[in-house]
């Protein structure tokens, strides 16, 4: 094997994507900068316990983790920003009003997130702490919107979820309280039906009908969510989720951007708690940037607000740029 070749997934930048990505970084954190973003720079490896707080193992399997040398503790090379800046947040800046925090740096993953992705991902991203709700929502939404739109991007896709649906179907049928719904989580994920049909067939007629029916709740956000209230009637939790959706999708639409509600979107289950988005952009078939609710993560550093932010990757989004470009 040749000494010189980089691990599987990992790539270099050359001057002339070096100089795109630059310009482009610079670019965003501008834009940010402008809406009362301010620029944050965690280090690139933690404590393990620390890097990991609140983000669920979802992250946790992401993680390169090593022995420290001169401490022998275990400590973790980040996979994403967004708990660390929770921590920054909770723990050393210790404000009472609304928190805007903007960050741009290097994460590393111990596998890679797709079959073309890269394990070194460009990771750029936004976080709004102290405020609760579709008014933060609607400002982060808006914000990477914007952002987008400014960088250069047009016909834009934005889906819209919440964690709340799925959360409350699962605890009333007591799998959520049990801790083994990874399987079911998988197949509403995936929105494999038949899969879904069968680690249901022991549940109750109305509950097993409205987790089936989740991953056909697909499509135009006033459709979708007609539907949801004929099919998910009953639990307050699905109520006051919907209308959040409701709410968020009425405020989105001023933004000029195509709008869905996917709600067998489960992407970030153990880590997100709210409302989450992602946003597509036409040709692409993974989305350009992602976000969502996350209150509480700070409880564990001693200080729990309410939080919600979004990230995407910088050499995903200079990659769909550039081949949008005129020829």
């Amino acid at each position: 094997m040749r000494r010189w070749l980089l691990p599987e997934a990992i790539d270099d930048v050359l001057p002339g994507e070096a100089a795109q990505l630059e310009a482009l970084r610079r670019r965003l954190l501008d834009h940010f900068a402008a809406r009362g973003y301010r620029l944050v720079r965690p280090p690139l490896v933690e404590h393990l316990e620390s890097l990991l707080t609140g983000s669920g193992r979802d992250l946790e399997l992401l993680t390169f983790k090593t022995v420290d040398p001169q401490s022998g503790r275990l400590v973790g090379i980040r996979a994403d920003i967004t708990p660390q800046v929770a921590r920054i947040d909770a723990h050393l800046l210790n404000e009472t009003a609304a928190t805007r925090l903007c960050y741009a740096g290097s994460v590393l993953r111990a596998i890679a997130e797709g079959p073309r992705a890269a394990r070194e991902v460009l990771q750029v991203g936004c976080e709004l702490f102290g405020v609760s709700g579709i008014e933060g929502d609607r400002e982060v939404i808006e914000l990477l919107v914007s952002s987008l739109v400014d960088a250069g991007l047009r016909d834009l896709h934005l889906d819209l979820g919440h964690m709340g649906v799925y959360r409350a179907l699962a605890c009333a049928v007591g799998v959520a309280s049990n801790g083994d719904d990874s399987a079911l989580y998988d197949a509403l994920r995936t929105k494999n039906l038949g899969e879904v049909r069968a680690l249901t067939r022991d549940v109750a007629t109305p509950w097993r009908e409205a987790i089936e029916s989740l991953p056909a709740l697909y499509g135009p956000a006033e459709v979708v969510l007609r539907e949801a209230r004929e099919k998910l009637s009953g639990i307050e939790a699905i109520a006051d989720a919907l209308s959040s959706l409701d709410a968020l999708a009425r405020a989105a639409a001023s933004l000029g951007v195509a709008l869905h509600i996917d709600l067998a979107d489960l992407r970030g289950y153990h880590y997100h708690n709210g409302a989450i988005f992602s946003v597509f952009t036409a040709g692409e078939p993974n989305a350009i940037a992602k976000g969502g609710r996350y209150d509480g993560i700070g409880r564990a550093f001693g200080r729990a607000r309410p939080a919600t932010g979004f990230t995407l990757d910088l050499r995903q989004l200079a990659g769909v740029l550039a081949r949008a470009e005129p020829k």
